[in-house]
């Protein structure tokens, strides 16, 4: 990239108009999209004018939404709107959405009826369903037609290579029948009916349905595209797997910043880009939050402070105690919400998947409980007792503490997820920071209450 760039900068400033557009033109959409991005505004105006409009609005598709905007804003009306009819229908209709009221209006006379009419439809989905990230980018035929008469169709609708390889069967409602691969057009003789050869059974998603869904079903059924149709069963768009991974690369990153207690962004601005105080938004209300309820974790000490001062022991094992709870729960309520998120459980055999981590635990406390009773009846001081109790006993109930730590983490892990979700929720919220407090309270009420027994004998 660095030396696409160099190249680029070389080119441009010996003034080489020719040079230029052949570069643009050679090298991959991605290199150049990034390239501009990262350009000055006049110059990407620049670059622009010398290859077709065709050509820039698919690199217009793929630059940032920052740069798109300034190009919007310091070019003419009418030749922007020859790079916006270029542009993929997706992320036209995304663009234009973000607009504002007035921009919308200024830019929609410059457009031709179908470009015109097919914004305004595309925008009107929500962004996290799959209208709002399909594209109308994609060619039809009807079962009527013959292979010659298909292929002359296919050369009319002129759909992008990236999506020319399903092409969608209907009526004249526009009703879908079925899918037909190009493969199959091109190897059939051109006298053969459509009818002949075409799928009836296909798998396609709903114009309402959830965006994530449709990208698991993307990557369920290895597609290359998914129709979508709305409720009479018409084809309304289609959603590539280039969609499916950004959907599911989007959802990734939401459910990792939910995990960890971050309030998700809606805008696209990197890690650098993103002002410190943007980043103290996102993060200032689960850390307030869970800093009132970690207090409750002072007023268990607080209430046990007497058990403390005769076992000063105890204090020496309370970090590993809770570090240890909170490991535990985190790990149940990963393997959780992965498995959920991947649809690999339902939520109503909670139970069962609370039973499974439950035997999990059982196995991880004998081999955190033995380390501890080892290192306490090996390694510590005797002196830090009382003299009624022996070391051994100490080991023991600190042993049974942390053993019983790990499998009522193990259950808060796993519960947490499932319960948010039979409430609605994402499963993603009740993760790691939200865990971790929970634990450490749960833990220290099971610490003190085993050691008070211990002196109570």
């Amino acid at each position: 990239m660095g030396q696409f760039r160099n190249q680029i900068d070389e080119i441009f400033l010996n003034g080489d108009s020719d040079s230029i557009k052949e570069a643009l033109l050679e090298h991959p959409t991605a290199d150049i999209a990034d390239f501009l991005s990262k350009s000055e505004v006049r110059d990407v105006i620049e670059y622009l004018s010398l290859i077709p409009h065709s050509e820039s609005g698919r690199i217009v598709s793929e630059i940032n939404r920052d740069t798109q905007n300034e190009l919007f804003e310091r070019m003419d009306r009418f030749q922007f709107a020859f790079i916006f009819e270029n542009m993929y229908s997706d992320e036209r209709a995304d663009f234009f959405q973000e607009l504002e009221k007035e921009n919308q209006i200024e830019l929609l006379p410059y457009l031709e009826k179908s470009i015109r009419e097919d914004v305004i439809v595309l925008s009107a989905y929500p962004p996290e369903t799959a209208g709002g990230i399909m594209s109308t980018d994609f060619a039809t035929i009807q079962e009527k037609m013959t292979v010659k008469e298909a292929l002359n169709k296919i050369k009319k609708d002129n759909p992008s290579s990236k999506m020319i390889y399903y092409i969608y069967v209907v009526d004249d409602r526009m009703i879908m029948k079925g899918i037909i691969t190009i493969k199959d057009l091109i190897m059939a003789e051109s006298n053969d009916s459509v009818s002949e050869l075409y799928q009836e059974n296909f798998i396609y998603a709903d114009v309402n349905e959830d965006r994530e869904d449709v990208a698991l079903k993307i990557e369920r059924y290895d597609l290359v595209a998914i129709p979508v149709l709305n409720s009479l069963k018409q084809l309304a768009g289609i959603v590539g797997h280039e969609e499916a991974i950004d959907v599911i690369q989007a959802e990734a990153t939401e459910d990792m910043e939910k995990f960890m207690g971050i309030t998700p962004s809606d805008d696209e601005e990197t890690y650098l880009e993103t002002s410190s105080f943007q980043h103290f938004r996102r993060r200032v209300a689960w850390i307030v939050v869970l800093a009132a309820v970690g207090l409750i974790s002072g007023i268990i000490i607080q209430k046990f402070q007497n058990v403390l001062e005769q076992l000063i022991i105890l204090a020496l094992y309370m970090p590993m105690m809770t570090a240890t709870g909170g490991n535990s729960g985190s790990q149940a309520a990963t393997v959780v919400i992965r498995a959920l998120a991947l649809g690999e459980v339902e939520d109503s055999k909670w139970l069962k998947i609370i039973f499974k981590e439950a035997q999990v635990a059982c196995l991880l406390s004998v081999c955190v409980g033995l380390l501890v009773f080892l290192k306490i009846n090996f390694f510590s001081a005797a002196h830090n007792i009382p003299h009624n109790i022996s070391i051994t006993t100490i080991g023991a109930l600190i042993a049974a503490a942390m053993a019983a730590q790990v499998i009522s983490s193990a259950i808060i892990g796993a519960g947490l997820p499932l319960l948010v979700r039979r409430l609605g929720g994402d499963p993603a919220i009740a993760a790691s920071p939200a865990i971790a407090t929970v634990v450490d309270i749960t833990g220290l009420l099971i610490y003190f209450t085993i050691a008070s027994l211990s002196l109570s004998l």
